[in-house]
């Protein structure tokens, strides 16, 4: 591939095959993550499984796949970040194929909590970070709310799918299909993805010819990752942004996400009316995350971290209201505006992190705080689940999420600002 393709202003970039690509392995990702909503249910009914001891594997689930992030970006430093990609989504394929086959809650545990939470931690966030830091220096909020946006939207846009095929075909007919997508994704990665803009001729997209390229690393992963959280923990601004996005992961993945179709069941709606209400969140956050990256490049992203907070804050704390309303918009209207708002918190907080740790280091320690994203979810995801069985009800839940989004709103105006 020649130098021009990616160099010349005004043609088009190899960069956005990549996008492209990591577009793709970031939906099927997605999708396969919110599956477990949809099986709660069913999983309830044919095995007699508490709703605690199902929460209890997705919360590991949640876990593992924050905490793989910073480990997985260091692999992708060290072994390549194709290589680990495809590593990651082979786990992942065979994972859920096998969770069609288990008969028993701790190969749930297992088999979606441990092998899925671990293989998605490589094909989400962090892997939009690593591409995106290595493919852009100008346009880098628009690529990660692109990226950013296919993760959500895959989690919430295939939900009525999963459902109708869980209805009508039952739950294991689901994660078999979701299993052979994961499948049918590698040899893409295989062609399609060079392992950086150097590998083709090229350089990142708004990169000055003489720019410096930093050699591969050849230190081991652990110690690549845990180097970056022993520098990036000396910082006030890293445990603001891990602490902002715990609340991003326990107000989205770790509940709405998890939590939404049971608890649209509480007050007699279909699992498909829920899972079709996510699904609407997922088409708005498409274009508020997309958005969000775009304007993560002309404005100051600690005013729009407090926006965002500040809205989901107020959307959570009035769900239960909505839900109680006979009014036939209500619903809609709060799908509408979380969705816009679901995971717009991205773009600035990778941007922060870009301009506090440097583009070689952000990936390392945006897994860090992603990490902490995931953490939020899973004692979201759990906590949720046994309020439910202690009071009957999500409404408590719902306002202790609606409330920690208001403080994280507070806590990112305290974040220093960027340089330049």
């Amino acid at each position: 591939m020649s130098r021009l393709q990616g160099g010349a202003p005004g043609r088009f970039h190899y960069a956005w095959v990549a996008i492209a690509v990591t577009f793709l392995v970031m939906l099927i990702t997605a999708a396969i993550r919110s599956a477990p909503g949809v099986m709660m249910v069913p999983l309830e009914s044919e095995f007699g499984w508490s709703r605690t001891a199902i929460s209890s594997a997705l919360a590991i689930n949640l876990a593992l796949f924050g905490l793989m992030g910073p480990f997985a970006a260091a692999a992708m430093l060290r072994f390549g970040l194709r290589r680990t990609v495809l590593v990651a989504l082979a786990l992942l394929s065979a994972g859920v194929a096998l969770s069609g086959l288990m008969t028993r809650s701790w190969q749930l545990q297992l088999l979606w909590g441990v092998l899925v939470g671990c293989a998605t931690g490589a094909t989400a966030m962090t892997l939009g970070a690593s591409v995106v830091n290595r493919w852009f220096v100008s346009h880098r909020g628009l690529a990660m709310g692109l990226l950013t946006a296919s993760s959500a939207t895959g989690q919430l846009l295939f939900l009525p799918l999963m459902a109708w095929l869980s209805g009508q075909h039952g739950w294991r007919s689901m994660v078999w299909l979701l299993a052979g997508g994961a499948a049918l994704i590698l040899p893409l990665v295989a062609w399609l993805l060079p392992e950086r803009p150097q590998s083709v001729g090229l350089r990142a997209l708004g990169e000055a010819e003489d720019a410096p390229v930093a050699p591969p690393s050849r230190h081991n992963p652990l110690r690549i990752a845990f180097d970056a959280l022993r520098v990036a923990s000396r910082s006030r601004d890293f445990w603001l942004l891990f602490a902002s996005f715990f609340v991003c992961g326990a107000s989205t993945n770790g509940y709405i996400g998890t939590h939404f179709i049971a608890m649209c069941g509480d007050y007699g709606l279909s699992p498909v009316r829920g899972a079709s209400l996510l699904a609407a969140m997922g088409v708005f956050d498409l274009f508020g995350t997309t958005v969000s990256g775009w304007l993560s490049d002309r404005f100051n992203p600690r005013a729009l971290l407090f926006v965002y907070y500040g809205l989901r804050g107020l959307a959570l704390i009035y769900l239960p209201y909505a839900l109680g309303l006979e009014y036939f918009l209500a619903l809609p209207l709060f799908a509408m505006f979380y969705g816009l708002d679901w995971v717009a918190t991205v773009p600035p907080t990778l941007k922060l992190t870009s301009e506090a740790f440097g583009s070689q280091q952000a990936p390392v320690v945006f897994g860090w705080i992603v990490a902490g994203h995931q953490l939020g979810a899973a004692c979201a995801a759990l906590g949720a689940g046994m309020l439910r069985n202690s009071l009957g009800s999500y409404t408590l839940a719902t306002m202790i999420s609606g409330a920690l989004c208001l403080a994280a709103a507070a806590l990112v105006w305290r974040i220093r600002a960027a340089a330049a």
